[in-house]
Formats: structure tokens, sequence, C-alpha cells
């Protein structure tokens, strides 16, 4: 084959430091425009970013160029940079360290955006931390309680 073709779709999570809840709600959306941006930049344009308070979901095709840690790296770094000067002017923001980042198969997708339209309703109801450790269980990934959390 003389071109190289991939689709690779990502469903990534990720929390503010300490789940702080530190995205306003009036200023969610203008974060996820400003996010959306920044993965576009990065070859890895995102199908749906929405959140809570504290925390972010983003659907995206990843890059053919650029790996996963790097595309989450420049995200969260652009971000926070965001967050405290153009933002909301939280200066002491900041991502947590890690993240969980999930394959997506294409006949999925609107379920994985009706799940990212919905957090709100969804965070009514359940915490970010049981969120997460279904999803980790779901997608079959160990994981120590100890070193998932800040």
């Amino acid at each position: 084959m003389s071109q190289s073709l991939a689709k690779n779709l990502i469903h990534l999570v990720y929390s503010t430091k300490h789940r702080q809840a530190w995205i306003p709600k009036a200023n969610q959306a203008a974060l996820y425009r400003y996010q959306a941006g920044i993965f576009r930049e990065w070859d890895s344009p995102a199908l749906i970013i929405g959140g809570a308070e504290d925390h972010v979901h983003a659907l995206f095709s990843l890059s053919r160029n650029h790996p996963l840690k790097k595309i989450v790296e420049e995200v969260k770094k652009g971000s926070s940079k965001w967050m405290k000067a153009e933002g909301p002017g939280i200066t002491e923001f900041s991502w947590q360290a890690g993240y969980a980042g999930f394959s997506v198969s294409q006949s999925s997708v609107a379920d994985v955006i009706r799940y990212i339209e919905t957090q709100e309703d969804h965070h009514r109801q359940v915490t970010f931390q049981d969120e997460l450790r279904k999803l980790l269980l779901r997608h079959e990934i160990e994981f120590n309680e100890r070193y998932v959390w800040d």
C-alpha cells in the first residue's frame, strides 16, 4: 500500500487537580472551543468535548503523526494557561497529572457523543470517581486506586 491510512477514535477523560470545581458552567463552552482548536492544531480533530465543573470528556480522532501522550499534554497545557489568563482567571487552576483514554469503534461514536452530551444530567447521580471506575472496568483497564487519583 503506497498510502498510510488510519482512524483511531479516542474517548479521553481527565480531571482538574483534586477534582476541584474550577470549570464554571459559564466558561465551559469557551473552554471546549479553545481545546477543540488545540486538538485541530495537532491534527487530531475533536468530534465533541464536554464535561462538568471538575472534568472533561473529549472524543477525537488521533493523529497518525503524534502520540496520544503528546496530544493530551498539549491540550492540558494550553487550556490550563487559557483558564488562568483568558478564561475565568483561576490562577491556581491545573489539571490532574494523568488521564484515561479509551478506543472507540466507529459503530459506537453516536453512543459516546450522546454520553458526553449528557454529562450534566449524568453527574447529578454519579460522581466523577464512580464514572471513571466504571469506564476503566468496562474497558478492562487494570488500575490501582492508590494511583488513579491525585
